[in-house]
This record gives C-alpha cells, sequence and structure tokens, in this order.
C-alpha cells in the first residue's frame, strides 16, 4: 500500500486497486474464471484415467491445433505441441514422469482447446482463440517444468 494525503492533510495507506490485485492473480484473465474453464477442469479429472476419452480428447484436440491461427499462440504454440506429444505419451505408456496435478492442467487446457462454445466462441471473427490462448498460456506457466522434462526426455537415449 502507498501513502497517500486525506481531505484533512493526514496521511492513510491506499488500497490497492482492483485492476493491480487482478494484474497479479493467476486468474486474471477472464478465460480462467468462465464456467466454460470450470468445466474443462471437471472433465478433465474424469478424463485422466479413462484410456479410451483421453485418446479421443488427444485425436480432437490435435485435430483443433491443426486448425488454429498459430498467431494467436504466439511463443506458447510449441508448448501447446507438446502438451499433445506427452498427454499420447502418456497414454501410450511410454512416459509416466509426471504428476497427476500437471497431467489434470493439460488435459483441461486441452479441453478447453476442443470447447467451440468456451467464453469466445471459437467461430467468432479474429478473437475465436485468444481466450484458448489465455488458458494455454496460464496451464504452460503451471506445468513448465513438465513439459521441459518431457522435451528432454523425447530427445534424449531411451
Amino acid at each position: 500500500m502507498k501513502d497517500v494525503k486525506t481531505k484533512s492533510g493526514s496521511k492513510a495507506k491506499a488500497r490497492s486497486s482492483r485492476k493491480n490485485i487482478e494484474g497479479l492473480s493467476p486468474y486474471s484473465k477472464p478465460a480462467l474464471r468462465s464456467e466454460a474453464f470450470a468445466r474443462a477442469l471437471t472433465d478433465a479429472k474424469s478424463c485422466v484415467d479413462d484410456r479410451e476419452r483421453l485418446q479421443t480428447l488427444c485425436d480432437e484436440a490435435a485435430r483443433k491445433a491443426a486448425e488454429v491461427p498459430k498467431d494467436s499462440f504466439k511463443e506458447y504454440w510449441p508448448y501447446l505441441q507438446t502438451m499433445l506429444r506427452l498427454v499420447r505419451a502418456h497414454h501410450r505408456g511410454e512416459y509416466d514422469q509426471v504428476s497427476h496435478d500437471s497431467l489434470l492442467w493439460i488435459v483441461a487446457a486441452l479441453n478447453y482447446l476442443n470447447d467451440p462454445f468456451d467464453l469466445i466462441p471459437d467461430k467468432t471473427p479474429f478473437l475465436g482463440f485468444i481466450d484458448d490462448a489465455a488458458v494455454v498460456e496460464f496451464v504452460v506457466d503451471r506445468t513448465r517444468q513438465t513439459l521441459d522434462d518431457f522435451m528432454t526426455w523425447e530427445t534424449g537415449p531411451r
């Protein structure tokens, strides 16, 4: 808090504005507070341990990723591709060095990507994938070490 002068000339502590608080919150982006993201997390919890649903999710997310404009995702595009490869490798039993929580977040991001009726419907011109990119960015920030470890495993000798 910073000092501000009151009408009487005395000093008082100013409260942080809502904007400042939201800027620090990891859930500050509307997509992360949306019903669609809550639904994606709930679906992820039931999907993580269901091999058939996980396979379907990967297939649908890969098709969707091939259709979306890469520029919406900026530097997070390679991480989205890594998420897909990680989930596939985990599904096939090739890679098990991922925590349940990290896998849950990654599956939630893929669920959100697949949802055409998320916060901003995907068919909305120019804006349809901005919320998807925000969710991917958030999940990458939460699971970056897991994704980096997977890429190291992927490129190393097996």
